[in-house]
């Protein structure tokens, strides 16, 4: 293969913070500009998140953008259409640490991926999908939110209900950003 036939590796990006940093939104945005670029977007996201839309990804105040729910992170790359330029990827946090070796394969198509996700748990453990993703990043933004007890930047998700499961899909009800010094990572304060 001659050096202009080459195909370009793409890039992976990723969006990560505490919950309600903007992270959906922030993708949200950069699937707008593309599509407004006249890029051909597919977008998926993890069955497991159900709050506000089934076949959409969607924010806390329920802006939506359509998507495809999968399962596992591997069926990604069979419904990746030839043509398409960018591949965006909700709540990594999901799925298991595989996502970074599909979204690899997708960068290696010559695709842009755009990756968005928790990078903590409610105890302020990295998730491995993200942490994996975030090693391998060509660039990485780092949100936070306001805290809910004292107004400082927040990069913590405090859990509130009484749910030990490091996995549980809630939202302003069940979880407050909160800032180092306001998180107690016990739990319910």
């Amino acid at each position: 293969m001659t050096a202009d036939k080459k195909k370009k590796f793409g890039s992976i990006e990723v969006v990560c913070g505490c919950m309600f940093s903007g992270k959906t939104t922030e993708l949200i945005r950069r699937i707008e500009v593309c599509r407004h670029a006249g890029q051909k977007v597919q977008v998926f996201n993890s069955s497991i998140d159900k709050r506000y839309a089934v076949r959409a990804i969607a924010t806390h105040d329920l802006k939506t953008i359509e998507a495809v729910h999968v399962n596992k992170a591997e069926e990604i790359l069979d419904l990746i259409e030839k043509d398409t330029e960018v591949v965006a990827l909700d709540e990594v946090n999901f799925f298991s640490r595989e996502i970074s070796s599909v979204a690899l394969k997708i960068a290696a198509m010559g695709k842009r991926v755009i990756c968005c996700g928790l990078d903590l748990d409610y105890q302020a453990v990295p998730f491995e999908s993200t942490a994996r993703l975030l090693a391998v990043a060509d660039s990485v933004t780092k949100l936070a939110a306001r805290c809910t007890k004292c107004g400082k930047p927040a990069t913590r998700t405090q859990r509130l209900v009484d749910i030990k499961a490091r996995i549980y899909v809630g939202g302003a009800d069940d979880y407050e950003a909160r800032c180092a010094d306001c998180f107690n990572p016990q739990g319910i304060d």
